[in-house]
This record gives structure tokens, sequence and C-alpha cells, in this order.
């Protein structure tokens, strides 16, 4: 893994690429990673751990690595995960390592994903643990086993994406963790399984416009991933 300190902008020219290894950010604040292609990485491609804070994760394409595209974890905070692309892989976004570390991410792990192509991943769209609010919004699910899975207390509002053939779109609970809370509305299921939804979730603390479902795959297909970045 490849360590990033505070302050850092890695900005990747056209056909960047960052092939078998990743990146590692531990107690770094205010950095950006974009228009970046990571593949065969043999542990995360982008690791986000120990109170890293204000970080932006936007327009990278993500394939065929070992573990985590974009984890996030021990009380990281105020991160935006944005027009990204994972494909050919499998455990795409967790947030939250484990069910017993309550103590320092309650609070904290405040995220926002929007505008990802998760396109034929596998799993974690991502799966949440303790954050509230987690906001996952305008992405556009394509071929995948589930989408967003809310466990361990954790609030997550996901609207107005696309789930296009997604066996189980959004989940309230997952593989023995205890269920977090989810609120999903303005979502278009296309030949998916049927939301899971349970309690409420924390106010959203900014403001922010919506795409309707309806035209997300197309701009999100277009749009997302290195090298798709518009002038």
């Amino acid at each position: 893994m490849l360590k990033v300190g505070s302050n850092k902008s890695i900005l990747g020219n056209s056909g960047a690429t960052i092939d078998g290894c990743g990146l590692t950010l531990s107690g770094s604040k205010n950095v950006v990673i974009q228009n970046l292609s990571f593949r065969d990485w043999d542990d995360d491609a982008i690791n986000i751990e120990k109170a890293s804070t204000n970080v932006v994760v936007d327009h990278n394409t993500f394939t065929n690595g070992y573990d985590g595209a974009v984890d996030i974890k021990r009380a990281s905070d105020y991160i935006t995960v944005s027009w990204n692309r994972v494909h050919g892989h499998n455990k795409s976004m967790l947030l939250g390592h484990s069910d017993d570390n309550g103590s320092q991410d309650i609070g904290k792990l405040r995220v926002t994903y929007h505008h990802n192509y998760f396109d034929g991943s596998g799993t974690r769209h991502p799966r949440v643990r303790f954050a509230n609010p987690v906001h996952v919004f305008n992405n556009y699910y394509r071929d995948n086993e589930y989408g967003v899975a809310s466990t361990c207390k954790g609030g997550v509002l996901v609207e107005n994406n696309h789930f296009d053939n997604v066996d189980e779109p959004t989940l309230v609970g997952y593989a023995g963790s205890p269920a977090g809370t989810l609120v999903q509305r303005g979502n278009l299921f296309t030949g998916s399984g049927s939301p899971q939804a349970s309690g409420t979730v924390a106010r959203i603390p900014y403001s922010y416009s919506l795409e309707s479902a309806s035209a997300v795959k197309g701009s999100v297909a277009a749009g997302a991933g290195a090298g798709k970045i518009l002038p």
C-alpha cells in the first residue's frame, strides 16, 4: 500500500493506472483522489482509516482486485465517493470494518456516495456499520448480488438510484450483523428483488439536488469512471 499524507491531490493524467497495489490514508486530512484506474490490487485499492477526514474519491475505475475497492473505517469522517465505476470485482465499498468497533465509529463515518456505477460488481455498495447518516443517491446498480446493507445501528438514506437486475437492492442487517436503519425513496427497480427498509435516518446536513431515478442509468453509465471528467 502506498501511503498518502494530508493536503494532497492525486490527479491522474489520461490512462493513469495503479496496478497491483493501492493507496492508504491513515489519519490523513484534505485529500482528493481522482481520475485513476486501479486493477489487480492485493489488499484494498483505496483504504481510508484512523480518523481520516475531508476526502474526495472521484471519477476512478476499479477492477479485479483482492479486497475492497474503497474501504472507509476506524472513525474516518466527511468523505465523498462520487462518479466511480466498479466492474469485474466483488467487494466494492465497506463502511465500518467490524461489528465490535462501535465505540470508535459511532458519530463518525459520515459518507456520501453519488453517481457511482456498480457495473456487475458483487456486494458492498456500500455495506454500512454504525455510520448515520450515510447518503446514497443517484447511483446506477447493474447485475449485483446486493446493493446497500445497513447494519450495526447504521442509518442510510437511499434515494433516486436505479437498481437494474439486483438480487437484493437494500438490506437491513446482513451476514450475522445486527440491523441498522434504512430509508429508501424515489428509487427505480428493474428486474430486481424487493427492497428492505426500516426506521429513520439522521438529517442530511447539506443541500443537494437529485436527478430522477429514470435519468440515472444514462448519466452515470456515460460519466462514471476514470477518463470521464467533463471539462
